[in-house]
């Protein structure tokens, strides 16, 4: 209940505007910068750093997906979108094997992504989706970060 409470408080008044204020409070020029800086944080987790009472993590996806748009750097905003969820769902990296249990975590993981994905690379991801469980990542595998060498073989820098 105080969680919800909070999540109201944090659509009042620009919301834009204070989400840039504290970005720039804590020493970055942009979200994007201040996130890259916690390339596994949750988008959760970044905007309860920035304000738990008054920021969200639909903000901040929305701050930094305009960003990525500014910047037409779109495919690298989905490759870190993915390493977040992936850090959240699979904190143990990917797993070994598919059991029941795993399966439901990396649908998890797959599915929030997917489901943040701008329309604009939804097919691209869901092309990802399928290689990943099509042939699965090493056991343990864990992207440090959108620049990860096999994120970026299944989803280049090739802006749609």
């Amino acid at each position: 209940m105080e969680r919800a409470m909070s999540s109201e408080q944090a659509w009042r008044g620009n919301w834009r505007v204070r989400l840039y204020e504290r970005v720039r409070e804590r020493g970055y020029d942009s979200l994007t910068a201040f996130a890259n800086a916690r390339p596994t944080a949750s988008l959760v987790a970044l905007a309860e750093e920035l304000g738990q009472d008054d920021v969200v993590g639909v903000q901040v996806l929305s701050g930094l997906l305009a960003e990525a748009e500014q910047r037409k750097q779109v495919t690298r905003f989905v490759r870190d979108a993915l390493v977040r969820e992936l850090y959240e769902c699979l904190p143990n990296g990917w797993p070994a094997v598919l059991d029941d249990a795993n399966r439901f975590k990396v649908a998890k993981a797959l599915g929030s992504w997917i489901a943040d994905t701008p329309e604009t690379h939804k097919e691209r991801v869901r092309q990802v989706r399928t290689a990943l469980l099509a042939t699965p990542p090493p056991p343990g595998w864990r992207p440090l970060g959108p620049d990860d060498e096999l994120l970026l073989t299944l989803l280049p820098d090739k802006e749609v």
